[in-house]
Parts: structure tokens; sequence; C-alpha cells
């Protein structure tokens, strides 16, 4: 009979300075591929949000032009405006559903941006001296992240109102203004009504996405815990 071969070595996970030089070799390896796959996922998050948000704004573009050429062949009467609720909805829904994509790859990109934070943590495990090299945090908490995001300094609000987010929510804010009050006019409502509830519709898509996406962004950290936490600096 012959004895079982013997499996691999597990890795002392709680002790790095007790592995092999072969270990610390293929464990380095190891992080550099899933690092790399990480970087690839979320170049083609971003690359497959940005073409959506071109593709919806072109979409915008295009549906304005089809009305103004509308209305000057039907002189602003008659079936122009079913045609023009017809292309308003069509907008409103394709900016509602760009929308969501949108505020869910904020959280993607927010997952691949702490998932290298950890990486870069097990890099500092395999060799402590690389930590004076590295700009982006290896702190997978959300002081690790937001300096990971911009380094040199804290931002505040102008990272969400300058951010492709913003803008696509405010064009499917207006959008989504401009059918409610149009749709108010057409079933006979006074034009102050109709003015009134189209900037209330499209306050409220603004207003009910930004905190959407607030919570969301809340409650990822609520739910995750972090291998690392950034240390506390004094006041």
């Amino acid at each position: 009979m012959t004895a079982d071969a013997p499996g691999p070595v597990p890795f002392p996970d709680d002790d790095p300075e007790r592995l092999t030089d072969a270990q610390r070799s293929l464990r380095a390896q190891m992080l550099a591929t899933e690092h790399w796959s990480l970087l690839a996922s979320r170049s083609t998050t971003q690359s497959e949000v940005l073409t959506r948000i071109a593709i919806f704004l072109t979409l915008v573009s295009a549906g304005l032009v089809t009305l103004g050429v509308l209305g000057n062949a039907t002189g602003f009467r008659g079936w122009f405006g079913v045609a023009a609720l017809g292309v308003l909805f069509l907008l409103v829904l394709l900016g509602l559903i760009t929308l969501l994509r949108v505020y869910n790859t904020a959280t993607e990109d927010l997952m691949y941006v702490v998932a290298m934070n950890r990486l870069r943590g097990a890099y500092l495990d395999l060799d402590p001296g690389l930590g004076r090299y590295l700009l982006m945090s290896p702190y997978d908490d959300q002081a690790g992240a937001e300096r990971t995001y911009h380094y040199f300094y804290p931002r505040g609000a102008s990272v969400m109102l300058g951010s492709s987010m913003m803008v696509i929510t405010v064009v499917t804010a207006v959008v989504s203004g401009l059918f409610v009050g149009s749709l108010v006019a057409a079933v006979g409502g006074t034009t102050w009504l109709a003015v009134l509830l189209g900037v209330v519709a499209a306050i409220g898509v603004l207003v009910g996405f930004a905190r959407r996406g607030y919570h969301t962004y809340l409650r990822s950290w609520r739910e995750h815990v972090p291998l690392r936490s950034s240390p506390r600096t004094g006041s």
C-alpha cells in the first residue's frame, strides 16, 4: 500500500513572517492577478456606463430636435401633442433606467476601490517597506477609500456636483419635469399649474435619486467589515 500524497501546505494567514520565499512569491503572483482582474472589471464597468450616458444624451438631443421639426410641420396643433408626450415619455423612461445603472455603477466602483485597497494591505504584509511608495491607501475602510479616490486632500461636495452622475440626474430631472408639465397642459391644466407641477417633478427626481445614492453609500459602509482601518490622526 502506498501512502496518500501530502496536500499543499496551508499559508499561515496570521503570521506573514513564517512564509517561505516560494510562498511569498506565489502569494504575490496571486494578489497581482486579482489586482489586474479588478482593474479590468472597473475599467469595463466605467466604459459601459459612460457609453450608456452618451447614448441617452444623444437620444435627448434627437428627441428635442424631432419635436421641433414636428412642431414646425404641424404648427404645434393636431397630433403634435400626442407625439410630444410619447417622445418625452420614452426619454423619461430611458433616463430613469440609465440613472439606475449609473447609481449602481457608483456602488460597484466603490466595491472595486475597497477590494484593491485590501490587496495593497496584503502587499504590505509581504513587504512592509512598500508602504512609503504607495500613494493609494492600503486601508479598506471609508477613510481609506476616500484617500484612494483623491489622496492630495479631502474633497467635499464638489465630487458629487461635478460628476457624470449629477449631469445625467439633472438632465433626467429636467426631461421628467417637461413631461409632467406637458401632460398637465394637455389635459387642460393652466400654464402656471403645468409649470409648477413640472418643477416639482424635476426637483422630486433630482432629490430622490440623490438621497438614494447617499443612503446606498452609507449602507455599503454599514455592511462592510474592513480588515485594516485607517490610523486615527490627532486633532
